[in-house]
This record gives C-alpha cells, sequence and structure tokens, in this order.
C-alpha cells in the first residue's frame, strides 16, 4: 500500500516510566527478529509501548508508534485505532498533518471509503500540506470515490471453480492456457519437509474433457520441475514455446539443475517438439538482468513478450511492466518500458496479453482502485499508443489484491486465482465471463497437419499471417518438427491473407475474411505442400493438376486491375521465385460461367497479364514467364453441381472459386 509520511515524534509525557518503555520499544525492531517471518520484531515492540500506554494513555507519540509497528504487521484495525486515539489526543501534534492522510490510506486498505474521503480531506484543507503529500491524498481520494462508485454499480460476477482435476488442498494459481482452450498450466505450491526446503512452486498441466471438466492434473517433466521454485508460466497459442520463472536459492546463485541466471528471479525458456520438452535456457538476449524479472506473457505467435521487473532499492517497492520483441537472430530485444500512463510510482504486476495481440491486463496499486492490487485493461489503439487503463469494476476487484488474471481466446471468459470460500484449499483457480466493455477481441484458431503430398511426411511448414486492409504481419509462426502439426490464432474482424513455405517446396496459400461476425469457434485444415516438377516427371503435360492458385490475388467486378490487398501475396510470391531462379512458371487466369464467354475470355487473359507486370516490376525476368487466360472452360465447380446447392452463400462461394488465377511450371 502506499504511505503517507509520519509524525515527528516528541515527549508530551511526564511519566518517566513510560518514557523509558518509549525508547526501549523503538530499539526492539532494529535489535531483534522474529524466529517466523524473519522482520523486525515489531510484536514484542507492541507489548512494551502498551505498557507505556498504560502508564498514561494520553502519550500520543507512543499511540502514534504502536498505530505504526501494527501496520508493518498487516493488522489495520489496530492501526487506525491507535493513529485516531492519537489525533483525538493531539488534533495538531504535526505541522503537515501527515496522520489524516496516513489514516485516509490505512481506511481505504480496509475498504472503508467513506471514512477515507473524510481523513484526506481534512489533511487537503491544511495550508502546511507538502505538494508531495498533496498529490498522495489526491490519489487516495481519488481511489475512495472510485471504490464507493463501483459498489454502488457492481458488475455481473459469477467465478466457478475449475474442479478437482486443477484444484487441491494446496494453492493453485497463475493459469496459461492455449488458444484453443484445451490445454492449461498453472502453478502448485506444495509442502515440504526437506532441509533448507520448506516449499516447493511446480507447473502442472490439465487437458480439457469432452465433458467439460478439467482432467487430472499432471506435473510438467523433471527437467522443467525443479527441487527450487518454478512459478508464473505463459504459453505460446499452440502451446509449444513455454516462458516461465525460476528464482535463485538462498544462497543466490543456485536456480536449478543445469540453469544459471542473472539477479534474483529469471525468465527461462522451454520448447516443446512432438512429446518432449527440450531445455530450460536462460531466456537468450536482453530481458534478463541484475534485477528481478517476472510473471511473463507471450504473445500469440511467441514473438512478444511482456513481463514484470522490479528494480532492486526502488521506491515503495516498485515494478513496473516491460516489453521485448524476439529479433531476427533469435534473441531477445532491450526491454522497453511501458509508458507512464501504464506503469505508475507504485506496484504493477501479473500482466497478460490477450492471444489478440491489442489486449492488455494487469494488476496495479497505482491506479484508482479499490484500496488493494487491482486489475485493468488497456488497448493497443490505431495510432500505436495504449489506451487510458481501465478498471474492471468491483466485485471483480475488492479491497484485497487481485491479480494472476488471464483471458481466453474467445475473449469473454476470464481466469484467476481467489482463495473465496467454498474451494478446495488456499487458492484455487476460477473462471468467469468478462464484463462486455473488459472483453477481447474474440481470437478463432486453424489447425491441421502440413505435409509432403506425395510422401505425406510431416514438415515443419512456416506460416505468416497478414492483415489484408492494411498490410501488417500479425502473427509468424511455424509447424512441430516432428509431426508436423500447427496451431495459428486468428483474431476476428480481420480479412487474412496466410502463406504457408518449407524450404524447397512451393509456397500454400489461404485467405480468411473474419470481417464480419463469425460465429464459428476454429477452422481445421491440413495442407499438402507440393515440391517443384522435374523435368522428367510425367506429370509435366497434365496441365491444371499441379495448378497452384493464388487464394490472396484479387480484382474487382469485370476489371484486370490488380487491387492493393493482392500485393501481399505477390510480394511473397515474388521473393519465391528470386529465391528459386531456375524456375520458369505460366500464369493463367479463370473467371465463371456467368456472362458472355469472349468476355471472360479477354477478362481472364487481362488479369493473368496483371499479375505478369506486378512480378516483373518486382524484379522477376519477362523471360521466366508467361500468361494466358481460359475463361470458364476449366471451372472447379460445374453449373450442375452449383444449381444443386442449398444455399445461396454456397453458390457464390463456388463461383468465387471458380474465378482464380493460378500459376503452374514450365519446361
Amino acid at each position: 500500500m502506499s504511505s503517507c509520511a509520519k509524525a515527528q515524534f516528541g515527549y508530551s509525557t511526564k511519566s518517566k516510566k513510560a518514557i523509558k518503555l518509549f525508547e526501549k520499544a523503538k530499539k526492539i525492531p532494529r535489535e531483534s527478529y522474529d524466529e517466523k517471518t524473519f522482520q523486525p520484531n515489531y510484536k514484542d515492540a507492541i507489548i512494551v509501548l502498551k505498557q507505556a500506554l498504560e502508564k498514561d494513555s494520553e502519550f500520543w507519540e507512543a499511540q502514534l508508534l504502536v498505530g505504526e509497528f501494527y501496520e508493518y504487521i498487516n493488522d489495520y484495525t489496530q492501526a487506525i485505532k491507535h493513529y485516531e486515539r492519537a489525533v483525538e489526543i493531539n488534533p495538531v501534534h504535526s505541522k503537515s498533518g501527515s496522520t489524516y492522510c496516513y489514516l485516509a490510506n490505512l481506511h481505504l486498505a480496509l475498504g472503508n471509503y467513506d471514512e477515507s474521503i473524510t481523513y484526506a480531506n481534512i489533511f487537503l484543507k491544511n495550508p502546511n500540506a507538502s505538494s508531495v503529500l498533496s498529490k498522495e491524498a489526491y490519489k487516495i481520494k481519488r481511489s475512495a470515490e472510485f471504490a464507493r462508485h463501483a459498489i454502488q454499480n457492481p458488475k455481473p460476477f459469477n467465478p466457478i471453480n475449475l474442479g478437482p482435476g486443477v484444484n487441491t488442498k494446496f494453492p493453485e494459481y497463475y493459469p496459461a492456457l492455449t488458444v484453443d482452450g484445451s490445454t492449461l498450466l498453472f502453478t502448485r505450491l506444495i509442502p515440504l519437509k526437506m532441509k533448507d526446503y520448506y516449499e516447493q512452486e511446480d507447473f502442472f498441466i490439465s487437458y480439457l474433457g469432452e465433458n467439460g471438466n478439467w482432467g487430472k492434473s499432471i506435473p510438467m517433466p523433471k527437467n522443467i520441475n525443479t527441487i527450487n521454485n518454478e512459478g508464473a508460466p505463459t504459453l505460446s497459442a499452440d502451446g509449444r514455446n513455454l516462458v516461465f520463472v525460476a528464482c535463485a536459492d538462498q544462497s543466490g546463485t543456485y536456480y536449478g539443475e543445469n540453469r544459471s541466471g542473472k539477479g534474483s528471479c529469471d525468465l527461462f525458456y522451454a520448447k516443446k517438439v512432438g512429446n518432449t520438452w527440450y531445455g530450460p535456457v536462460n531466456l537468450p538476449g536482453y530481458v534478463n538482468s541484475g534485477n528481478w524479472e517476472s510473471q511473463p506473457s507471450l504473445s500469440a505467435d511467441g514473438k512478444t513478450l511482456y513481463f514484470i521487473r522490479g528494480i532492486k532499492g526502488s521506491k515503495n517497492n516498485n515494478s513496473d511492466i516491460y516489453v521485448s520483441y524476439l529479433q531476427k537472430d533469435g534473441v531477445w530485444g532491450p526491454p522497453q518500458r511501458l509508458p507512464d500512463h501504464i506503469n505508475t510510482p507504485n506496484t504493477e504486476e501479473s500482466v497478460h496479453i490477450h492471444p489478440d495481440g491489442r489486449t492488455l491486463y494487469f494488476a496495479s496499486k497505482g491506479h484508482p482502485g479499490m484500496g488493494g492490487a487491482d486489475l485493468y485493461v488497456t488497448r493497443m489503439q490505431a495510432n500505436g499508443q495504449w489506451s487510458t487503463p481501465e478498471n474492471l469494476g468491483y466485485p471483480i476487484n475488492t479491497k484485497f489484491d487481485e491479480n494472476s488474471l488471464m483471458v481466453s481466446a474467445e475473449g469473454e471468459i476470464a481466469y484467476f486465482a481467489s482463495n473465496r470460500s467454498g474451494g478446495y484449499g488456499g487458492l484455487d483457480i476460477y473462471s468467469f465471463k468478462l464484463p462486455k466493455e473488459a472483453q477481447a477481441t474474440k481470437t478463432l484458431y486453424f489447425d491441421g497437419f502440413v505435409y509432403d503430398k506425395v510422401t505425406k511426411v510431416p514438415l515443419q511448414g512456416q506460416f505468416e499471417l497478414f492483415d489484408l486492409s492494411t498490410g501488417e504481419r500479425i502473427i509468424v509462426s511455424e509447424a512441430d518438427k516432428v509431426s508436423g502439426t500447427f496451431m495459428v490464432p486468428l483474431p476476428v474482424n480481420r480479412n487474412y491473407a496466410i502463406s504457408v513455405t518449407y524450404k524447397d517446396y512451393h509456397p500454400y496459400s489461404l485467405h480468411f475474411d473474419l470481417s464480419e461476425e463469425n460465429n464459428s469457434d476454429s477452422y481445421h485444415l491440413d495442407i499438402p505442400m507440393n515440391k517443384p516438377i522435374q523435368a522428367n516427371n510425367t506429370e509435366i503435360d497434365s496441365s491444371f493438376s499441379a495448378e497452384n492458385i493464388f487464394e490472396n490475388v484479387f480484382f474487382d467486378l469485370n476489371k484486370s486491375t490488380l487491387r492493393i490487398e493482392s500485393r501481399i501475396e505477390l510480394d511473397l510470391f515474388a521473393r519465391y521465385l528470386a529465391e528459386n531462379p531456375n524456375m520458369n512458371i505460366e500464369l493463367v487466369g479463370h473467371t465463371d460461367s456467368r456472362g458472355d464467354s469472349e468476355k471472360n475470355l479477354t477478362l481472364s487473359k487481362k488479369r493473368a497479364e496483371s499479375v505478369y507486370k506486378y512480378l516483373i516490376e518486382k524484379g522477376i525476368s519477362a523471360s521466366r514467364m508467361t500468361f494466358k487466360g481460359y475463361g470458364s472452360l476449366y471451372p472447379i465447380f460445374s453449373d450442375e453441381t452449383i444449381n444443386k446447392m442449398n444455399k445461396n452463400s454456397e453458390k457464390e462461394a463456388a463461383h468465387q472459386q471458380n474465378r482464380r488465377t493460378v500459376w503452374r511450371e514450365t519446361f
């Protein structure tokens, strides 16, 4: 919690015994420690101060000090009791009136919002109040006013325990979820009976069953879970890239077997290939430092990392949100601190980037809130700037600390840890539906299998996902090296071009138009990859059997001018031709059967010619290319087949597939 300055101590009592006890109490925290918490021994000091107050209950300096010590042991009720007694005895004991600011802050922490506002106003009316304390008091007052309004206007909130497959008598927290919602990874705190090891944080994983319940959780393999603490995991969309926190032991040097670190806590990286986890290794690059790095959140494509950095020796134990980007050489670039309207002079923690890549959730003690750490949401704007954070509201946020929130790909369901009553013990993981205004952009996904069309061998195909309206590359991903399986997120409200490439294979393109409302959850598509046809291949003369469709090359109705969205796929194709200088191609235009056949023939040829000219502009030699048009002669769907279709949308989609521009190799 934030705090205001303490009053200056003097001696108002005439009791020598009270003064002697007061002086004794002041020394105790400096000279002894609590055996259980290893913190200064405030409890014994409080006992002695109460003895002093028995000698003189009007000894307001002792009332202030005992209140301060109660605050240090988090007994805010007793702290308030003694501070209020001190100002009752001597309302002007401090020229600056700082105790009133301090009382405002304590009442805020306990959820006594009216009292907090009252004390903040008393302090702010003091002409001798310092500008620093006034700034703090205004923040306290804003939070108390916000909290009072939030309670009067509650958000719908119905948390559901994830059940015995996930939750146990031990604390479970920091959930991480794959984009398809089928795999849950989380942290569990387990007590130990070992010398120097009293408890242990490990990762457990649970899979969603067909019945909608989470299955019995199992521990991650021993190269991930060690005798040391592992916590706060984050997964890429496909669940094959893991970043987590490992902290040094009491020696400050041991992070676990085969691990090395730079600070008290570092981020580590592990990768799943097939069914085997490899690593972990200290996150390569510039993220880890001599400070404290924790609570990572990986973007869906695994190329952007948000995390928390605590600065050694910072005031108020400050921690902030940072972001780092994966560089072309495979290391993480220099971290960038998020701007000041996100990060405050107080604590920011528990950051989570949604799979849409544009919605960021985090916890903070520095923004107006309910009194503890509250949960907030901010969104990336069209100008590349984060919006002003919005509090998720009451009762999602309370006077207690809320954190470790994550949100499912569909953007509606949030997961968090809570020790609320009715659980299995300690912290349990719950889910709940977010209020509409706090939801993220719905993110679908498509998955499948990349393979050699002839041999059926799995291929580690590389995926690039582009926004057709802006040309922005949204996602870079790849299929599993062993199985060829993949999972790529697709945030809705966009029109996408997808390119799949693999060395020595023809590129494969797809088109997903999600600009309209979409009720789908996912798409499954297996992707066969073709190798270039060799000169002695008997399939060379098979005409259209080897044609490759430009899925993202577009023309307006009855026009042959390339639409601007076509540049993405044609630029990628030009890159492919440049990488294969011995390849010659034929470009072919097709139309549907509607309209005049002669005009269709001319139109198809002009469209193929437009592609031909564009590739020349991109540096591809004209000698390597020819073009022609076939009009409606070679449809994918015959008129007879189309006429049998029931829905107009199906018929139009079939006509669209007939209106294609393709390429094939020539020799």
